[in-house]
């Protein structure tokens, strides 16, 4: 019996992987990288599926015990993923956990300052957000991530209007991201 306590929970296993893959689906569109100016890289990846995580973990903040525990599956998902990858990228098996570690806190810090801006409705300090971390090295010519900002909000928003019935059989779904207009030349 005290035994079950330390078993993984795999209950929602089937639950976890659709709305898992939802996210994750979404994080790969196009779009993101050709107009939302979100480099398509290892680190831009992260960056954007982590954007997903969180937007997702915010929706289910207010849902009942079962979608915060939904949630927190997704994200534990999200970590497992992110160890395979590296495993498979060859990183020896010594240096594992301090590059978890470190992309945990990468997370959860990322977590805090677009919460912060997000429960403000502040676009700009979104934005701002976004950018030192998508791009932690800029300068006056890097991406001002205004776009993704906007597109966060508007994704929060709809994330709202996601029953807890979709909620809890994973089928809730994020605002595609529209493609930007923008002048050439």
């Amino acid at each position: 019996m005290i035994f079950g306590l330390f078993r993984k929970r795999n209950h929602n296993q089937i639950i976890v992987v659709r709305q898992y893959e939802a996210l994750t689906s979404m994080a790969r569109q196009p779009v993101f990288y050709t107009d939302y100016d979100v480099p398509d890289t290892v680190m831009g990846r992260f960056e954007l599926l982590s954007v997903m995580m969180i937007l997702f973990f915010r929706r289910t903040r207010s849902s009942v015990t079962s979608g915060q525990e939904l949630a927190q599956e997704i994200v534990d998902a999200f970590f497992e993923d992110i160890d395979y990858s590296i495993r498979e990228l060859g990183i020896g098996d010594n240096s594992i956990p301090k590059r978890m570690k470190k992309l945990a806190g990468m997370f959860y810090g990322r977590l805090e300052s677009y919460a912060a801006a997000m429960d403000g409705h502040d676009r700009a300090a979104l934005a701002m957000a976004l950018r030192r971390n998508i791009y932690p090295k800029a300068d006056e010519g890097t991406a001002s991530m205004d776009a993704l900002a906007h597109w966060m909000l508007m994704a929060e928003a709809h994330l709202t209007t996601i029953t807890e019935d979709r909620i809890a059989t994973g089928s809730a779904t994020l605002l595609l991201p529209e493609r930007l207009d923008r002048q050439v030349g």
